[in-house]
């Protein structure tokens, strides 16, 4: 029979499942089962041969994609090959492919374990199983387009987690680009997409009225002892929140003043040594007043090895009211620090030294001056600055340096 779609609708099924044959198709028919299910079928020869095989299911295989995949089978004979065999493997090689889920998995273990710190990775794995596995996670990695990221992303905007967008997308990128460096794709379908928001770069630095608010609000604010003494410490050794709040007792060495940061624990990867300054010294007192025989600073009263540094930001956001000032978050204590320095005209190598910044230039290789002497005139004029500012009463010589 000539096939046409009309043609085809009218086949009823029978008691018996029958086959019908396209005029001059030479072996391409369509196969008519008891329950009405229509399929399309080849015959060829290999290697001297017969053999069969199904193309699809008719009408989800239309009439005009069945005779697409009829000339792939037949340009496969052509070329010495069985369609069939090689329909077998492309779909033994599908079941096996990675589902999204798996490159999750995969990612996390191999990459983000490896490379990032706990909390750092951690926040990936939430990222990762909060948004993009509760919508794609059964689907094949392979199969996953541009369009679907960018849908994935317009509802996260749509929400207002904007930001979180932004972080996703990121997290997403570097995961597919990951599963391109290790041959499970063969490219990232994250290519060209743009951050779905724009981001202000914050740049908020404290003044010393409002770094005088901020330490006299901490006293009447609804948050514990520990997470007081973090904002405080992180404030006197200018260190990133994470930095303090994973600090042990070991990476200190309190009679000479230094606090050695494992590489571990750092941003960079590399060892880094803060000198403390009095004020920080007098923390740590405190500190370890509240910790008693655990190794670790601020311990977690839930029974992991120390408190998270989220926490450190909920408190802070929860208690704005007892500054008295513009919101802030811990961060930018850090920035804080660093402006006050630099205005007292320790050099920005110096400065850069002290909050560990990434050093890339091709004079930075040959640099191995540790910067000690350096870093600890600084700390400690930090210090003294810091001190006059919460008492309002200079605790000794604050020298200003000439740039």
């Amino acid at each position: 029979m000539r096939f046409t779609d009309t043609a085809i609708k009218k086949l009823k099924p029978e008691l018996k499942r029958y086959e019908v044959w396209e005029t001059n198709g030479k072996g391409f028919g369509l196969r008519v089962s008891p329950a009405g299910r229509k399929s399309w079928i080849f015959i060829y020869r290999y290697d001297g041969v017969p053999r069969r095989m199904t193309l699809g299911t008719y009408p989800e295989m239309s009439l005009a994609t069945a005779h697409e995949t009829l000339a792939r089978s037949r340009g496969v004979i052509n070329k010495g090959g069985d369609p069939g065999i090689e329909k077998l493997h492309k779909k033994s090689a599908n079941r096996a492919a990675f589902t999204v889920k798996d490159l999750v998995e995969e990612y996390l273990e191999k990459w983000a374990k490896v490379r990032k710190k706990e909390r750092s990775w951690k926040e990936d794995q939430r990222m990762l199983y909060k948004d993009l596995v509760p919508a794609y996670g059964r689907r094949k990695a392979k199969d996953i387009k541009r369009r679907d990221i960018i849908v994935l992303l317009d509802q996260l905007v749509e929400r207002g987690a904007t930001v979180g967008a932004n972080r996703t997308l990121a997290v997403i990128r570097r995961m597919f680009n990951f599963a391109v460096e290790r041959s499970i794709l063969d490219a990232s379908p994250c290519v060209q997409i743009p951050a779905p928001a724009k981001e202000n770069r914050r740049d908020r630095v404290l003044s010393e009225g409002e770094i005088k608010l901020f330490w006299g609000g901490l006293k009447n604010a609804r948050m514990s002892p520990g997470t007081r003494l973090v904002l405080k410490l992180q404030l006197a050794t200018i260190q990133r929140k994470g930095e303090v709040v994973e600090a042990a007792w070991d990476d200190f060495d309190l009679k000479n003043g230094w606090w050695t940061i494992p590489g571990e624990k750092t941003k960079n990867k590399l060892p880094h040594r803060v000198p403390l300054n009095n004020i920080a010294l007098d923390l740590l007192q405190e500190i370890k007043e509240l910790s008693g025989d655990n190794n670790c600073l601020f311990p977690s009263p839930k029974g992991s090895n120390h408190v998270s540094d989220t926490s450190i930001d909920h408190a802070v956001r929860n208690n704005l009211e007892f500054f008295k000032m513009d919101g802030f978050v811990p961060h930018d204590l850090r920035r804080s620090g660093a402006s006050h320095l630099t205005s007292m005209g320790i050099p920005r190598l110096v400065v850069g030294r002290i909050l560990n910044h990434a050093e890339r230039s091709v004079t930075s290789v040959y640099d191995r001056h540790s910067y000690d002497s350096e870093k600890r005139q600084a700390m400690d004029t930090w210090g003294r600055k810091l001190e006059s500012i919460i008492t309002g009463e200079s605790s000794g010589k604050i020298i200003e340096l000439k740039r």
